[in-house]
Order: C-alpha cells, then structure tokens, then sequence
C-alpha cells in the first residue's frame, strides 16, 4: 500500500459538563494515540482548561491543534455535571464545525465526545443524537449505526425509533445496512467480512410459527445481499447467533433494531465499543458512553473508549486516504 501521511483528524469535546474533556486530553497524553494522526481538537476554552487543571496535563503539551470557541463567554467557570440548555447549544456548536470541516475535506474524519440530549433539546434544537443530527447536516436522511468491538461489531437496521415503527422492516433498507456494515468492515481491516442477519422474531420466526416477517423481508434481502458479493446468511436467531458470533464464527453481526444489537455489545465490551456511524460522507467514530455528570469534575473518567474511539478513526481514515492516494495515482 502507498504511504501517506497520518489522517488529520477533528475531536469534539462534547458537553462542557460531562467528561469529554477531560478523556480526551487523557486518551491523547497515551503515545500510542498521540502519534496515530494530526489531532484537531474543537471546544471551549473555559472547558478546556478547566479539563486541563482537573488533570493535571497542560494544554500547551497536549499533541493538538485546538479550534477554541467562545460560546460560554470570557472567564466562564464550568459547573460539573449541570444540565444547562447553553451547554447543549455549545455542545451541538462543536459538532457542526467538525462537521464542515470533514465535508470541506479539511480533516479526514470527526471524532465525538459524549454531549446530553436533554441539554441540547433545552437549547431549542430538535436533537435525537448525534448520529441523526450529523446526518442532517450531511444532507443524508437514513444513516447506521455501527458498534465495533474487539471481538464483533454490530451494524443496525434502525436505532432511535420506537420499538413498534423499527417492526416495520424494509428489504432495501437492510440490504443497504449490510452493504454499509461490510464497507466498513473492510476500511477497519477485514478484507472479507463474515456478516449474519438477526431475525426480528423468536427464533426467527420459526418457519412462520412467531411472524412472517422474517420470511418475507429479511430473507430476501440477505438473498439480494450475496447476489451482490456480501459473504452474509441470515436471518438467523439473535438470542444464539451473538453467542457465536462472539467467539468467532461471523466478523459482523446485522440487528434489526436498536437494543437487539445494543444490549450484547455492551455486554461483551462495555469499555471498548466504539460507535461508527455508516451511511454519511464523512468518517465520525464516538465513545459508547455518555457524559458521566455523576463523576465528571472529578478526574475519575477512564479514557479507554476515547482511546479506542480515536484510534479507530485514525485507522478507517487512514485506509480511506491510502485508497484515495493509490486511486490518483492510478490515474497519472
């Protein structure tokens, strides 16, 4: 593969409360983060450096360019872990820069930081995360989400939805997920991804016996899925298939809806799951956890989601970029 330079990658720090702060300045003081890309960090310098006095690393040593704001005002002293509507308006700031900034090709990728849905929502922004929100300001009306692990990864079919509306399956919205989850797979590194398809119903719908759901959208779609290339079978029983999958037989697993593929995964890996959102222009990884009002202020946060958020990005950006670079190359 051709050599390129390390991706330059953007990290927001989410809500100036929580903990986002304070795990990425952790997380790029490890030397096996710091040097992985060219680090932007956008936020708040009140945050910032209250995150900086909290843990002891200075800012001026910490390996990144910092993209400051003043959405809090001169001066302002961060109360940790308040739900306060100006946070959340901060918070969304810090992601629409990043955001214009991958779509710009200025970065190769975003990285975020936890913020709160409440606090934003009170900032008078319509806000259900910030996969949708990064979508919308993509112009993409149906993103994914991916959660990669180191033992799976689980794309799903819907996410924040209701339970009964993420029951009204599309055939052409899994086989695009599948699609989404085996490209990127192949950008984390797996050239041949192994990828099976929940069911929606108990034990698949056993031949019809619990729904015909199963049988009259998922099979097809997986069917119009191998057509296409994709090494994936299904559906096949969530409440045995994740067992397997866990110990090896599939690389990636499909749910249909948001707790089917959100409960393993934080069960296997609560600390090193890293969220991947498919379907945008852009590569954005994210912590799996939220803003940890109880301890934030604290110096308590683990910044090991952080580290495996960001190296992530560092290594989906940087086989994009080397496919890019090889692809000009190929033109000359």
């Amino acid at each position: 593969m051709t050599s390129v330079d390390p991706p330059k990658i953007a990290i927001t720090i989410g809500d100036p409360a929580g903990v986002g702060a304070e795990v990425t300045l952790k997380a790029l003081s490890l030397p096996e983060v710091k040097d992985a890309a060219q680090w932007v960090i956008i936020g708040d310098q009140a945050a910032l450096a209250a995150a900086a006095r909290i843990t002891g690393i200075p800012l001026e040593r910490t390996p990144a360019q910092l993209i400051t704001t003043d959405s809090l005002g001169c001066g302002a002293e961060i109360v940790w872990g308040a739900l306060r509507a100006d946070y959340g308006r901060a918070a969304a700031k810090y992601v629409r820069i990043a955001t214009a900034m991958c779509l710009r090709g200025e970065v190769s990728a975003m990285v975020t930081a936890p913020l709160n849905k409440e606090a934003v929502t009170l900032s008078g922004l319509p806000f259900s995360g910030h996969t949708e929100y990064i979508a919308e300001l993509c112009g993409v009306s149906d993103p994914c989400m991916l959660l990669a692990g180191k033992r799976l990864s689980v794309v799903h079919v819907s996410t924040h939805t209701s339970l009964l509306k993420a029951c009204e399956l599309n055939a052409n919205r899994i086989v695009r997920t599948i699609e989404l989850g085996n490209e990127a797979m192949k950008l984390m590194g797996i050239s041949q991804p192994r990828i099976a398809v929940c069911g929606l119903n108990p034990h698949a719908g056993e031949h019809g016996l619990f729904g015909s759901e199963d049988a009259d959208t998922i099979t097809p779609a997986v069917k119009e899925a191998i057509r296409r290339g994709i090494d994936c079978e299904g559906p096949l029983p969530a409440d045995t298939l994740f067992v397997k999958a866990s110990r090896g037989s599939h690389d990636l697993v499909v749910a249909m809806y948001h707790d089917q593929g959100h409960i393993p995964m934080k069960l296997l890996d609560f600390e090193g799951t890293v969220n991947v959102s498919l379907g945008i222009p852009i590569i954005r990884t994210s912590v799996d956890h939220g803003t940890a009002f109880d301890i934030a202020g604290k110096n308590l946060a683990d910044a090991g989601n952080t580290k495996s958020a960001l190296l992530m990005a560092a290594v989906m950006a940087g086989r994009r970029d080397t496919r890019k670079s090889e692809a000009a190359r190929a033109q000359d």
